[in-house]
């Protein structure tokens, strides 16, 4: 079994640890999630943090292992209510850490729902300050072929490493 390794996420993956850095610089900033191209309703709620770990066979039958994080967004609206802050968003994620341990490097996923239609998966891009307000970009996560990934990976590092321009840095 490979050890627990949170380094295969998405290049737009964001890890818990850094969304919550970024939100404790900005606690009195409205957060505001973005998916399917439309904010979330001003009383969103977080309903759910989630912490698991995950051991799995890809379907190279490579033994795979990592932690991930699931939060929970309830998309509704509420009267007089509006965007959350970041800073009671934080101290939501920070309240669980009391019950729940929570890996700071975990792969961070977003379930989103508005109550009618299923819950959707998503990942978070890098929060951006943007008018006094934080905002949070989510797209879908898709499915992956881990074996695929990383051998694109490989390719990838290969030509980069041999290229012309870095020849002499590991390609002698």
């Amino acid at each position: 079994m490979n050890a627990i390794d949170n380094s295969k996420m998405q290049k737009d993956d964001i890890a818990l640890g850094e969304l919550m850095s970024i939100l404790s610089g900005a606690k009195d900033s409205p957060l505001i999630f973005y998916y399917d191209g439309r904010p979330v309703k001003p009383g969103y709620h977080v309903t759910e943090v989630k912490a698991g770990q995950f051991s799995a066979l890809d379907c190279g039958a490579n033994p795979e292992a990592w932690n991930e994080i699931f939060i929970q967004l309830w998309d509704i609206e509420e009267d007089d209510r509006s965007h959350m802050p970041s800073g009671k968003f934080h101290a939501i994620i920070r309240k669980v850490t009391e019950h729940v341990k929570l890996d700071d490097a975990a792969r961070l996923t977003f379930e989103v729902s508005d109550g009618v239609r299923p819950m959707q998966l998503y990942c978070a891009a890098m929060p951006t300050l943007r008018a006094g307000t934080v905002h949070v970009e989510l797209s879908p996560r898709p499915a992956s072929c881990k074996p695929r990934d990383r051998w694109l990976a490989e390719q990838a590092s290969a030509a980069a490493c041999c290229a012309p321009a870095s020849a002499g840095k590991c390609c002698g």
